[in-house]
């Protein structure tokens, strides 16, 4: 797989993405959720900075819009992105800060299937030695 420069439509600004492997088992927005992701920790887009829309994404990555709208959203559930009104698409964090809030919502998930509440779980985790 050969990496593509992709040119968002803001000035000075690319993503080197590689086009989605079908061949892979993995689901397509994962893969192109990787690659951002990848893209991200290579320092090619720092937290802050837009990076192309959706639409231009799945041009390069040839894969359906939605496809990289459900990848968008799983970054944005990670924290890495941030997508605001419009089209405006941001990064928002590191893949290290992504990685600790991916699972500190498993942490809140196991914790509502024992029974404890958001914020018993914050004080829980308050009263932690530091």
């Amino acid at each position: 797989m050969n990496a593509v420069k992709h040119p968002s439509p803001l000035e000075d600004e690319a993503l080197s993405l590689s086009p989605v492997d079908r061949a892979l088992r993995m689901p397509l927005h994962e893969q192109v959720a990787a690659d951002i992701r990848r893209a991200i920790a290579d320092g090619e887009a720092s937290p802050g900075e837009r990076i192309p829309q959706a639409k231009d994404l799945a041009a390069v990555l040839g894969v359906n819009t939605n496809t990289v709208l459900r990848a968008l959203r799983l970054l944005r559930e990670e924290g890495l992105l941030e997508l605001g009104r419009g089209k405006a698409i941001t990064v928002a964090g590191t893949p290290e800060r992504g990685a600790v809030l991916a699972r500190m919502n498993e942490l809140l998930d196991f914790a509502r299937r024992q029974g404890y509440g958001r914020d018993e779980l914050i004080t829980m985790m308050q009263s932690l030695p530091q």
